[in-house]
């Protein structure tokens, strides 16, 4: 996993590039154009949910689902087992002549706990896979950035990507549509 504050290409002085496109479908296409260059080390930054960007990008699916699969399941197991554990071994009684293991009256309890950490490995797994919080992003420093959560579209390419080269790079974002490209300083 990458380290929580992006370190620098040795003696490099600068972050990266920031590419500004007009929209939605600029974007993608400059997506599109990026990945297929080879670049693996960049981002897009856009307002709202653009569908078909993960595609675009060439993301792969997250393993998020997985974990909180995993969890719940999980927790689920735990909650039957401390009830199993709690009425036939710890503390059995007999109630109504039923068995100790009335695994029916279990349910509602296996469910909720299920549920409970499954939510919670959901939020713990973003934060870790997201690798929030992060304080400080160099990006934060360009002005034409504070747009990216109101109306403007970004691609940024980091200066670590084995691709980068600020000449080539710009140039390929402003060929992809880029109206406006910025070399970020770390």
């Amino acid at each position: 996993m990458p380290p929580l504050v992006p370190k620098l290409p040795e003696g490099s002085p600068y972050f990266g590039l920031l590419a500004e496109f007009k929209g939605p479908g600029p974007l993608l296409h400059g997506c599109e154009q990026v990945r297929d260059a080879g670049y693996t080390k960049w981002d897009a930054h856009s307002p709202f949910p653009v569908h078909g960007l993960d595609r675009a990008m060439g993301m792969r699916p997250s393993v998020l689902p997985w974990i909180v699969l995993i969890l719940g399941l999980g927790g689920a197991v735990g909650a039957m087992f401390l009830q199993w554990w709690v009425a036939t071994t710890a503390y059995p009684l007999v109630i109504s002549g039923k068995p100790f293991f009335s695994w029916q009256a279990f349910v509602p309890v296996t469910f909720e706990v299920g549920v409970l950490i499954a939510a919670i490995g959901a939020v713990f797994g973003m934060l870790i896979l997201n690798r929030l919080p992060m304080h400080f992003h160099p990006l934060f420093a360009s002005q034409r950035f504070e747009r990216a959560t109101d109306d403007a579209f970004f691609i940024s390419v980091e200066s670590w990507d084995p691709r980068f080269d600020p000449q080539a790079t710009a140039q390929l974002l402003e060929q992809a549509g880029a109206t406006h490209v910025e070399l970020i300083e770390a």
